[in-house]
């Protein structure tokens, strides 16, 4: 299934490229745009340089798991941080500047994606091609930008909302988190109706109606609409086929990829054609691989794990405990199971990353409902799936509080901590008792525009 799916992205990783002062699109070969964008497969590449963008470094391949998991409580880089792991312990302790590389990776590959999508919806309108397509390829395009403006809404706050092409010389204007996310709500309704429930096998992981209903359920939720969120909910879980496997563990795992209960996944493939995925490498003790070093980097912290009780059935799928020796000394230390796999070379895995699925879904339609049976009854599906018994009104802590643990644990290193701590209002409480190094009165809920933004765009606002 996913081996069909390489060529589509093979293929869109010839449209990727960058110019100096905002990304571009570059032309295919030595093709004029102009005699590029006219037939069905030229758009259909196109599109596919945009589902190539996602393997990035400054998007899934990295960037976002560093920003919105070890910024959280969840997870921590451990004593080292010199090297590349520099960039990662200042993210994680509140301490990067402007300079710091993930952050400038994020801005820079993620607006690479926006702007790929963006010339692609600027140029089909007046594309002669089969009108169904067109509006598949509309759908997706919309669907992979609002995405990228998600998580920059939530990383950077105030940023360009770019939805036209780049123009040389244009000055670009920040706005307000609120309007993106109006935009994107715009914008993800008409993803929606224009994509497919699903595809052929050869076409497994391309965005659907699934995927662009979860992800406007997700903003309305950032917004405060809970009513219109629960309409989007709903309509996922009485009219698209998704459902929570029966074990936890089967979620995991290359043989497992794009199953029942997946929504949307970000497709990586290995062999050594520049797509398979680094985080076997990146967070795997190095002694257990065959192939290449494990850096052990977004390790789960002792607090995350100390917040799972022993019967429930997530643990075991999602941390392992390994002991390391560094100078001499044996020191036990916790690691992600989730995207174990053994590469045949380094940083070049066959495991996905999973950005929604149906349990997501399901918390998200409790957090919409608010206190109330059938919230409970949401979350108690996912808990007992987890061999946990119920939760309700009368069990500790306020409702927010249960809600958010059990998201916690049930999604734990699947980049939405740091978003659901900010939708939560919780992103400085939870470090009061979470045993970690960072002081409440430190947490800032927006990372810095990247220093190059700065110097391209002086008009820029810094965050504080």
């Amino acid at each position: 299934m996913k081996k069909a799916y390489y060529i589509y992205i093979l293929l869109g990783l010839m449209l990727i490229s960058c110019s100096e002062d905002f990304t571009d699109l570059a032309p295919i070969s030595n093709r004029n745009e102009a005699e590029f964008y006219n037939t069905s497969n030229d758009f259909i590449t196109a599109i596919n340089s945009s589902y190539a963008g996602l393997q990035k470094d400054g998007v899934y391949g990295r960037s976002y798991w560093t920003m919105f998991e070890m910024r959280s409580e969840n997870t921590d880089q451990g004593p080292d941080a010199t090297g590349l792991a520099r960039q990662f312990a200042e993210i994680n302790t509140f301490d990067e500047n402007p300079l710091n590389e993930q952050i400038t990776a994020a801005w820079i590959d993620s607006f690479d994606v926006i702007a790929n999508c963006n010339i692609v919806l600027d140029r089909i309108e007046q594309a002669e091609i089969d009108s169904s397509l067109k509006n598949r390829i509309k759908g997706e395009a919309l669907f992979l930008r609002s995405l990228m403006y998600y998580h920059l809404a939530i990383a950077y706050g105030n940023i360009p909302l770019q939805i036209k092409p780049y123009v040389q010389g244009e000055e670009l204007v920040q706005v307000s988190a609120s309007e993106i996310y109006n935009q994107l709500i715009n914008d993800l309704n008409i993803a929606e109706e224009a994509l497919p429930e699903s595809y052929s096998e050869g076409e497994t992981g391309r965005a659907t109606k699934g995927a662009a209903a979860t992800l406007l359920a997700k903003v309305q939720l950032t917004l405060g609409q809970k009513s219109e969120a629960e309409t989007v909910l709903r309509r996922i879980v009485n009219n698209y086929d998704y459902k929570l496997l029966d074990n936890y563990e089967n979620i995991w795992g290359v043989e497992n990829e794009n199953n029942a209960e997946s929504i949307f996944e970000v497709q990586f493939i290995s062999g050594g054609i520049g797509q398979g995925s680094p985080f076997t490498n990146d967070f795997s003790p190095s002694a257990f691989l065959q192939t290449g070093s494990g850096f052990g980097r977004n390790r789960p912290t002792d607090a995350l794990v100390n917040s799972y009780s022993e019967e429930d059935l997530r643990f075991e799928p999602s941390i392992g405990t390994s002991y390391i020796n560094a100078e001499g000394e044996t020191t036990l230390a916790n690691y992600i199971k989730k995207y174990e796999s053994e590469p045949q070379t380094e940083y070049d895995s066959d495991v996905n990353f999973i950005v929604f699925r149906y349990a997501d879904v399901l918390l998200m339609l409790a957090e919409a409902l608010r206190e109330s049976p059938e919230a409970y009854g949401l979350i108690n599906e996912v808990r007992n799936r987890a061999g946990l018994e119920d939760i309700d009104e009368n069990s500790p802590g306020t409702f927010d509080e249960k809600l958010l643990h059990e998201r916690q644990l049930e999604l734990a290193f699947e980049n939405h901590r740091w978003p659901d701590l900010r939708r939560f209002g919780a992103e400085r409480e939870v470090f009061e008792t979470a045993e970690e190094v960072v002081e409440p009165s430190d947490v800032r809920e927006l990372f810095y525009i990247p220093q190059r933004e700065l110097d391209i765009n002086p008009n820029f606002t810094q965050n504080n």
